[in-house]
């Protein structure tokens, strides 16, 4: 067990980093900071341009007013959208104020956080109109076409090929509009992705089908169909692509809004109102109105507006939608509350509230949740790369193609040519890829959340996975970080008495947990007042001193007294039996001679045994590191079932035990209270801070158990391993569609089976992947962590 009297205190996150206003990257649309831009600055018409990247400036230089057109939405926004910041799922490094469109992938943006007033997607709306115009004219369009491979349709006076130009161009000219802005985009800003492949294979269909209709004698004879005495045209192919893309829009949207639905689920639980008492007189006020020390009624059944203290009355609570855990805790004065968990009992009780606002528990783990989800995992580099050359790539493919087609395929080589080009491009989807981790991620860190489990970045849950050994702390961790006062000895020239009461006295100016069992003991006791203390110093890991009565004191650890050459020789039986049942023994001297001893006992969590027995199934290594000594260690290790101890551990020493168990090829997942374990924490590959309620330290480790029990470390496993599965099943699927999808959509089936795929096939496959990969994720949501 570790004495440290006073910590070393962690880096304050509210103390602001750079107070910079950022400016937007014309190009990429990313956020830079202006007195850093890292691309540099270009001067344009008396203002000032800041870029992301170099090649984002050149970029700017080359074109700078293709980048400087604003942009109108399509549909009016709320003032919450308008003043919310939006990223993309795929680059997350997008940030802008407002909806839009990513300009790398074209796909819509989304809201960085969560929230119940969001309004409508408008995004959704307007593609849903734009599918439903589109199928008005598709659907007539596509049976004209099919009527001239079976059962003829002449209209007189009109050509078939201008009906069918007709009812094709309100559904590419207008339904498809959003698909050639996003298309062009991409061009203008030379990041090609989806929407060029779509953009590009729908305009070659509907030119040539439009070229072929106004100018049908600039064709050779070969081209004309001898049927129907006109050239073949693609209207039918054009308006279908884009009325399956438009489809696989409205799906993907909708699919999409899914994915945060654990984070507006947790925003659910913070009630609207709260029932303010002053002065003996109860008032409803909104939660924005609560201050921290104000008086607040929980009446029965009603959720708990923010968190604090119970000052009066008793109930029951659950705690079910923070920690995951279903039994209703029991809570009497002076017992912590959280905002957001449900009053279950039949009476009501009056609290203090101690954090509000942003403050909260709950908010803190929205916000912990939601930038969680704009991280990117070390598998998606895989993903990223792949992506850099695949929509070059298919545009090559696609013109090989079409020339292989021309020069070697049967008749007619143009037409067969021409389709299989096409549905090249069209089958081709690089934002399956794109989104395959992003939002496994967002589901898995949202099912984690719903289950008591903070996971502070994408690389965090991915390395978990890979963690082979698990080292914990004993207190607080195993333990439940609560000791408490089991025995008093003198040994010298004073009675128990006073051995306690000196040493409560010293104790009494430290916050370690066996400083406050000592005095609290003591109070219990009642033993009356306690001496003043002068001269306080602290040894870190060793015990503490003073000056009482003008005369020095010590109280600390065997290692200590051995420092100072006290004799533990007389108590040696005593020791051992205390130590073999689990207790820390601190020892009081003077200088001279031992004093007399306390035991403090705390109390193995009911859990840490099942935990551990559940790790070890899993196959990974427990070790617990403490700074107590070997025989208490071992003594707690033996009734969990460690069977590894690393004891007499002082603090600083802990980051070189897990550099040390890291060289011998170990991947580490390090769990403490991510206060005192904080350097150890942050060299494990994992660090897992056990949280405790309200005080849970969420920032100081990658994982945080909120219910700080080490179950949660099991259901993290799972959730690591399960998300980890997830990703690559998402990583399989839009790999081996693109790897088959192309080949097939060339033609490669032809020469052995006459087998070819439609450009329409294509479409709906191509907006069908994107919708498989987002629904395989949500898969996840139902996963249950054991």
């Amino acid at each position: 067990m570790d004495r440290p009297n006073h910590q070393t205190p962690l880096a304050d996150s509210t103390n602001p980093v750079d107070t910079a206003k950022t400016e937007k990257d014309p190009v990429c649309g990313m956020m830079v900071n202006p007195l850093q831009p890292k691309g540099g600055t270009s001067h344009y018409h008396k203002h000032d341009y800041f870029f992301c990247s170099p090649k984002c400036k050149v970029k700017f230089d080359l074109e700078p007013e293709k980048f400087l057109k604003p942009q109108p939405l399509s549909e009016p926004v709320t003032e919450v959208q308008k003043s919310a910041e939006y990223t993309c799922p795929m680059h997350p490094q997008i940030r802008q104020i407002g909806p839009g469109t990513c300009p790398i992938c074209g796909m819509a943006l989304e809201p960085t956080e969560a929230s119940l007033d969001e309004g409508p997607n408008h995004e959704l709306i307007d593609m849903n109109r734009r599918f439903y115009i589109s199928l008005v004219f598709s659907v007539p369009l596509i049976l004209l076409a099919m009527s001239e491979m079976g059962t003829s349709l002449h209209i007189p006076g009109l050509s078939m090929n201008w009906l069918q130009l007709i009812l094709a161009t309100p559904v590419v000219a207008w339904c498809g509009w959003p698909i050639f802005e996003r298309g062009w985009n991409s061009v203008r800003t030379r990041n090609l992705n989806m929407f060029t492949l779509i953009a590009l294979g729908t305009l070659v269909a509907y030119g040539y089908s439009l070229v072929a209709t106004l100018f049908p004698k600039s064709f050779p004879e070969d081209f004309i169909n001898k049927q129907t005495g006109e050239m073949g045209v693609y209207f039918e192919a054009a308006a279908a692509i884009v009325s399956l893309v438009l489809l696989g829009q409205v799906l993907e949207l909708k699919a999409r809004s899914q994915t945060s639905g654990a984070i507006k689920a947790l925003l659910k639980l913070a009630p609207k109102k709260a029932i303010l008492v002053r002065d003996g007189i109860e008032q409803e006020v909104d939660l924005a109105e609560v201050k921290t020390g104000n008086v607040l009624r929980v009446k029965p059944g009603s959720q708990i507006p923010v968190d604090g203290t119970l000052t009066e009355g008793q109930s029951s609570v659950d705690e079910s939608m923070i920690t995951g855990e279903p039994i209703p805790v029991e809570k009497t004065s002076g017992s912590k509350v959280t905002g957001g968990t449900l009053n279950s009992s039949t009476g009501s009780f009056l609290m203090k509230a101690e954090r509000v606002g942003s403050e909260t528990l709950l908010s803190q783990i929205v916000k912990m949740v939601s930038d969680a989800q704009r991280t990117r995992a070390p598998i998606q580099k895989l993903a990223d790369l792949v992506a850099g050359y695949f929509v070059p790539g298919v545009i090559l493919i696609s013109i090989l193609t079409f020339f292989i087609w021309f020069f070697v395929g049967p008749e007619p080589r143009f037409t067969f040519g021409l389709v299989n080009a096409i549905a090249v491009l069209i089958i081709a989807c690089p934002c399956a890829l794109g989104l395959a981790t992003p939002m496994s991620i967002m589901v898995g860190t949202g099912l984690g959340a719903q289950n008591g489990i903070l996971i502070k970045n994408a690389e965090a849950l991915e390395v978990f996975s890979k963690v082979n050994t698990v080292v914990v702390d004993k207190t607080g961790t195993l333990t439940e970080g609560k000791p408490s006062l089991v025995s008093v000895r003198a040994t010298g020239s004073i009675d128990e008495t006073s051995v306690l009461r000196l040493a409560a006295a010293l104790e009494n100016s430290s916050e370690h947990p066996l400083a406050q069992a000592i005095v609290k003991g003591a109070k219990e006791r009642n033993i009356g007042s306690l001496p003043k203390v002068d001269q306080f110093q602290s040894e870190t890991g060793k015990g503490i001193s003073g000056l009482i009565d003008g005369k020095n004191y010590f109280i600390g650890n065997s290692k200590w007294m051995d420092e100072k050459n006290i004799s533990l020789i007389s108590i040696k039986v005593e020791l051992s039996q205390m130590r073999d049942l689990g207790q820390t023994v601190m020892f009081l001297t003077d200088g001279k001679m031992l004093l007399g001893s306390v035991a403090v006992s705390d109390q193995i969590k009911a859990s840490s045994k099942e935990a551990v027995a559940g790790l070890k199934a899993q196959g990974l290594t427990v070790v617990m590191l403490t700074g107590d000594n070997e025989q208490t260690a071992k003594a707690v290790a033996r009734q969990i079932g460690i069977d590894q101890v690393i004891s007499d551990v002082l603090p600083h020493q802990k980051r070189e035990m897990i550099v040390k168990l890291q060289k011998e090829g170990r991947i580490v997942a390090m769990a403490g209270d991510g206060v005192n374990d904080a350097p150890a924490l942050a060299q494990a590959q994992v660090g897992v801070a056990m949280g405790h309620g309200t005080d849970v330290a969420i920032e100081s480790a990658g994982i945080t158990l909120i219910k700080g029990d080490l179950k949660g470390l099991l259901k993290a496993r799972t959730l690591s391993i399960q998300t980890m599965k997830n990703i690559k099943q998402n990583l399989f699927f839009a790999f081996i569609y693109n790897v088959l999808g192309v080949p097939l959509a060339a033609g490669i089936l032809y020469p052995s089976f006459g087998f070819l795929l439609s450009p329409m096939i294509a479409s709906a496959a191509m907006a069908l992947s994107s919708v498989s990969v987002i629904a395989n994720s949500l898969r996840l949501r139902s996963t249950e962590l054991i």
